[in-house]
């Protein structure tokens, strides 16, 4: 059975909204995490910022990203280096924090 448009939207915008409630929630979760790991005291470019989170976001997908760590405690501690910075869409991304 087909639903009727109007239907169609209200669920649409119910699914959006749901979207946003959901990327709210998961943006707070690791704003508390950069913060407790001393993020928000360092100055780094946005760029270069959002280019470490690409690689760590690769290391944990199994990846390439960053690989030159030493196991401490059970968590890799990495090297500090800089990322190279990218362009595109979402990158560095200002009024996004």
């Amino acid at each position: 059975m087909k639903k009727p448009s109007a239907k169609l939207r209200d669920e649409i915008a119910k699914l959006q909204e749901q979207l946003k409630i959901a990327e709210t929630r998961e943006a707070e979760r690791i704003g508390r995490i950069a913060l407790k790991a001393g993020l928000g005291e360092i100055e780094i470019d946005e760029a270069e910022l959002q280019a470490a989170f690409e690689q760590l976001t690769k290391r944990f997908r199994g990846g390439q990203g960053a690989t030159a760590g030493k196991e401490r405690g059970g968590a890799a501690v990495v090297s500090q280096q800089t990322a190279p910075v990218t362009s595109g869409a979402g990158a560095g991304s200002a009024g996004e924090a």
